[in-house]
């Protein structure tokens, strides 16, 4: 009887050892790491200076191991990446692993060896987990892109730009087929060219300023670049007028802090109160004179792509000019200096309450109460070019009107950061306040914008 049980059991530890050992030989014939998915992407169509390349990989079972990324143009290998990773043993289903991977590497000229124009290839080889007796091929996934090294072509066309600090200018030039993107760089503003009406393929033209601090006009450049971001750069400015930024002081007083700030907070919701009349003026002058710079650079990304305006801009009559355009303030309270900033208009005063008048014909884009502008108007006259009118006490035009030359937007007024009733006013290139003189003076406008432009603007003196 004992030895019948005891034969039972050998058999069945017998069995358990079998099923054991298949279950080994299994596992090591057949439980392989799974192909990994791998992806190569670019936001770019081709490979240029430097163009980003995102890799991925994934294996969610027993994990990735060993990968290389290689760069393959012709004859040539270059390695670009190798990582190694750790998958799980063939016969374990817990411990650590590596499911995912990814990594962006930058392509291009500055970063493979002997790139050539053509096609070329990015290649990624990845290993599969083994096993005691199967060790499967590696995975090799590849992408092929374009290369582009070469630059689209930039002429300049123009014979004499002359512009001052502060003020607009117009380029024209011509660019390759191959260009996607072209304008005017001048220190941190963009001022976009726009294809020249009545002009050949590839003639195109940008208004642009100097910005008022820029005192170097060597930071102007005319760029077009192709859409795998090779820039083609020329300088193009024949003279330049060095304007420096005048200086002010303005004293700030209890009781005019307490006229503007209450009335500007509570027409400003995301402005929050911090509970000190100085504090919050000063958040007012600091914080928000910049969301309203962003505000009016984001109404030029609407603007009109034709020239609304034919004839020179007008200066609100019968005014005294109480402030001028790139006065550097700087503001002191109880005999200390709290704040500086840059004022960017004219302050026209009159009578009270006088009519203001539209500078020049042109397109309601803003009709509002706008932070330190208090009620404002904005006119767009196109191709980024527009006019701001601040302080109004009332305001009689509506968003999206056309207006004319002449007619009334509005009531100069004391709304906003304003003392006493006047007019701000300032002209706006893509965003940047620029010198409005300039835009009075129809014998620059001549000389300066529509003799380059020729008969297309149509403007009449």
């Amino acid at each position: 009887m004992v030895r019948a049980k005891g034969h039972k059991i050998l058999h069945r530890l017998f069995i358990l050892m079998v099923l054991a050992l298949v279950t080994v030989v299994s596992l090591a014939l057949f439980r392989m790491g799974a192909p990994p998915a791998i992806r190569i992407e670019s936001d770019l169509p081709g490979i240029g200076k430097r163009t980003p390349v995102m890799v991925t990989l994934e294996e969610p079972g027993r994990g990735l191991g060993e990968f290389k990324v290689e760069f393959v143009q012709g004859g040539r290998v270059q390695t670009l990446a190798e990582r190694e990773h750790q998958p799980r043993e063939f016969w374990a289903f817990w411990g650590p692993r590596t499911k995912t991977d990814s990594l962006t590497l930058e392509v291009g000229r500055e970063t493979v060896e002997g790139l050539r124009e053509g096609e070329g290839t990015i290649r990624v080889s990845a290993k599969r987990a083994s096993t005691w007796l199967r060790y499967p091929d590696q995975v090799v996934v590849e992408k092929t892109f374009p290369v582009h090294l070469i630059p689209p072509s930039l002429q300049v066309l123009s014979t004499a730009v002359h512009a001052a600090q502060g003020g607009c200018e117009v380029v024209i030039y011509r660019v390759g087929e191959r260009s996607v993107r072209d304008g005017v760089q001048a220190g941190e503003w963009w001022f976009p060219g726009s294809p020249l009406p009545g002009g050949g393929e590839g003639d195109r033209f940008a208004l642009f300023s100097v910005p008022y601090d820029l005192e170097d006009a060597t930071g102007v450049r005319l760029v077009a670049s192709d859409d795998v971001l090779n820039e083609a750069r020329a300088n193009f400015i024949n003279r330049f007028f060095k304007k420096p930024v005048k200086t002010d002081s303005i004293r700030v007083t209890d009781p005019f802090m307490e006229k503007v700030v209450p009335s500007i907070l509570s027409m400003t919701p995301q402005l929050s109160d911090r509970g000190d009349l100085l504090q919050n003026y000063l958040s007012i002058n600091g914080e928000l004179r910049l969301e309203n710079a962003r505000t009016l650079k984001e109404l030029a990304e609407e603007s009109a792509e034709a020239f609304l305006w034919k004839r020179p801009f007008l200066q609100m009559p019968n005014t005294k000019v109480m402030s001028a355009f790139a006065d550097r303030r700087t503001y002191l309270y109880e005999n200390r200096e709290v704040d500086q900033q840059d004022h960017l208009g004219y302050d026209l005063a009159s009578t009270r309450q006088a009519p203001v008048p539209a500078a020049n014909d042109g397109i309601v884009v803003l009709a509002r109460f706008l932070g330190i502008y208090g009620n404002a108007v904005v006119v767009d006259h196109g191709y980024g070019l527009m006019s701001l009118y601040g302080h109004l006490s009332s305001i009689e035009v509506e968003e999206g009107q056309d207006i004319g030359r002449g007619e009334s937007v509005g009531r100069t007024g004391d709304t906003g950061l304003a003392g006493g009733d006047h007019l701000h006013f300032t002209m706006l290139l893509h965003g940047l306040p620029v010198n409005p003189v300039e835009w009075w003076d129809g014998r620059w406008i001549r000389h300066r914008i529509a003799g380059k432009l020729g008969d297309v603007l149509g403007f009449q003196e």
